[in-house]
């Protein structure tokens, strides 16, 4: 069979015994055995407020392992964009983007990853977020647009990258 078209979504489960660095390591040794079976993708899915999840930091677990390994492409399965100004997703992104070229993913939710109390303390404003989606993926687009070149906001190291960067599951 093929593994060239299948990919693994991590959610660093912090097994019984093991700590979060420990559970971290763990899902790059994951990562690790996927790029050497040929395996296409390795997103991590975006979780808060679990003892048992080390997937919170999507972003910096996605430089760890993009950092670590050298051809499968690394991401996220996805961001759960109500969590987040679209702003800083694209600045994040992007600066992942001008590290690790051709081999990050964006996948973007609207889910909150978590329950309403911690919601309502990652971004006070997510209901707004979770209704307004649509709006908030065109920011983020606009801001990896080299057309945004001149705007007053901008994402500046990474306008004009989007070719590798994508919403949803290809």
């Amino acid at each position: 069979m093929d593994k060239t078209a299948y990919f693994i979504l991590e959610l660093a489960f912090v097994s019984e015994g093991n700590n979060f660095k420990e559970s971290i390591h763990n899902s790059l040794q994951l990562a690790k055995v996927a790029e050497e079976n040929n395996f296409k993708r390795f997103w991590f899915a975006e979780h808060h407020n679990a003892e048992i999840i080390a997937s919170n930091a999507t972003p910096l677990l996605i430089g760890y392992v993009a950092e670590n390994i050298t051809r499968i492409r690394v991401g996220s399965g996805g961001i759960m964009l109500p969590n987040h100004s679209p702003l800083i997703i694209a600045e994040q992104f992007d600066t992942l983007a001008q590290l690790y070229p051709g081999r990050i993913d964006l996948g973007l939710g609207r889910a909150l990853g978590t329950d309403i109390q911690t919601a309502e303390v990652i971004r006070s404003d997510f209901r707004t977020a979770v209704q307004s989606f649509p709006e908030e993926v065109s920011k983020i687009e606009t801001y990896f647009s080299v057309d945004n070149k001149n705007s007053k906001v901008r994402a500046a190291i990474g306008e004009g990258t989007r070719s590798h960067l994508y919403f949803g599951i290809q």
